[in-house]
């Protein structure tokens, strides 16, 4: 499915709710569901990230035949490390677009910001999300345990990363 990375605007925030209220997308993750104020939050400080002296977060709204239909973001951490993160409306899940956002997210990390690692990490239970990680190339690197706090209780996560030679020379399938 082709999809379209902007930078995210305060304005985004009803499409952004529009999941980010449901149980579903949330499952595997430490935010919500979110209330109308938590995701008005939430869309403000990724808007606000952007103009920031120097910016270190990159929140990008996915656009899919125009609307915005999930959040991919490329965090900058020190020594050429960055770190990925992606979000899709479930009425998209299984059709390729966190796939195809977090390539576009490796290629800015990579490209544009001359990375030499980059990772990601996911509830291990969250099946589809590591499918789209080893999709992309990813190593998974092992599991850190217990060092989420979920609803549910404490939950691992799994990590993974890719680094820019990878990116560069995938290994031959």
């Amino acid at each position: 499915m082709e999809i379209d990375l902007r930078p995210v605007r305060f304005e985004d925030r009803p499409a952004v709710h529009d999941w980010a209220r449901r149980e579903e997308a949330s499952r595997f993750q430490a935010w919500g569901p979110n209330t109308p104020g938590q995701t008005e939050a939430f869309v403000r400080g990724l808007a606000e990230a952007w103009t920031a002296p120097a910016p270190r977060s990159f929140a990008y709204a996915v656009e899919v035949e125009d609307e915005v239909r999930g959040l991919a973001v490329l965090h900058l951490r020190d020594h050429g490390q960055g770190e990925i993160a992606y979000a899709v409306h479930p009425d998209l899940w299984g059709r390729g677009v966190a796939t195809a956002a977090a390539r576009e997210l490796l290629r800015i990390g990579f490209g544009e910001h001359e990375l030499h690692r980059i990772a990601a990490t996911c509830d291990p239970r969250n099946v589809a999300s590591a499918r789209v990680l080893v999709k992309l190339g990813m190593i998974h690197e092992g599991r850190l345990r217990e060092c989420v706090l979920l609803r549910d209780g404490w939950r691992d996560s799994d990590l993974y990363s890719l680094l820019r030679r990878e990116w560069e020379q995938p290994a031959p399938l």
